[in-house]
């Protein structure tokens, strides 16, 4: 058992780092001061045959396992070497959606995400996501010339920037509103262009802005709505009658059932007067 351990203590670290298949495994270290490595897995990004990615394929590199103390600033720091960093984003979960996103809020979105996170990092040439697949560590996220704030510092640069800038609030809002109403504006339109139109059966979409002049219903419309009211009243029709037909029904039982409890009723009576008690 002695020897065993002896053996393994003895191998290079970096070798048999344990990963996930398909991911590449690089050692990082928060300072030098720190001794044991942590760990991100890295691949290149893509997505199934057919389907649609915001992300650029065969640029992008996608991240696992990034720490807390690890921001989009210092990230970017580490993966360039590797080549020119264009964007690098933290998220929660990895991103399923096909459809676009929304420019995220600095001011409405303030809360950061607990735990560790996943990032997708956007090289400006396709070289940097091999590159980034054989690099070796360990890194450094907090050094001399670029330090990471942790503990109390940190804690006080977070609650500074939670305080925001009145001027830069106001034109976040702004912007905010004049898409909204753009938005709104484009929706109107829309409904307005449904409205006054009939449709196959003759009527008209009406919403809660207001009644639109009616088109008149066409000779074929009219025939349609006719066709349709005729439908209905023979389907009432024949629902009535098995109504009535049901109805008979049950009216025949019962009349059947107060005859036989008259027969039982007879038959009792003469048996009780058979019974009789004749003692001579």
């Amino acid at each position: 058992m002695v020897a065993r351990r002896r053996k393994r203590a003895a191998r290079d670290p970096e070798e048999g780092i344990p990963s996930p298949p398909g991911y590449s495994a690089i050692p990082i270290k928060f300072s030098e001061k720190q001794q044991a490595s942590h760990y991100l897995y890295v691949r290149a990004h893509s997505v199934r045959e057919g389907t649609k990615s915001t992300w650029p394929q065969k640029r992008t590199l996608f991240v696992l396992n990034v720490p807390p103390y690890c921001t989009e600033e210092s990230l970017s720091r580490l993966l360039s070497p590797c080549g020119p960093v264009q964007s690098v984003e933290l998220q929660e979960k990895p991103d399923l959606a096909e459809s676009p996103k929304e420019p995220k809020s600095k001011f409405f979105h303030p809360k950061p995400v607990p735990g560790f996170q996943v990032a997708y990092v956007v090289f400006q040439k396709p070289g940097g996501v091999s590159a980034a697949l054989t690099l070796k560590g360990p890194l450094l996220v907090s050094t001399e010339s670029h330090p990471v704030k942790s503990g109390i510092h940190k804690w006080i640069s977070d609650y500074a920037d939670s305080v925001p800038d009145p001027e830069a609030l106001r034109t976040e809002v702004d912007t905010f509103m004049e898409a909204y109403d753009k938005k709104i504006a484009e929706e109107e339109a829309k409904a307005k262009e449904e409205e006054g139109v009939p449709d196959e059966e003759g009527w008209v979409k009406v919403t809660r802005r207001g009644r639109r002049p009616v088109l008149p219903r066409t000779e074929a419309a009219s025939l349609r709505v006719l066709e349709r009211e005729r439908r209905k009243r023979a389907r009432k029709e024949l629902l009535n009658f098995y109504a009535w037909q049901h109805r008979e029904s049950k009216m025949e039982h019962l009349a059947q059932l107060r005859k036989k409890f008259e027969e039982d009723k007879q038959r009792i009576e003469l048996m009780r007067a058979q019974r009789k008690f004749r003692p001579y």
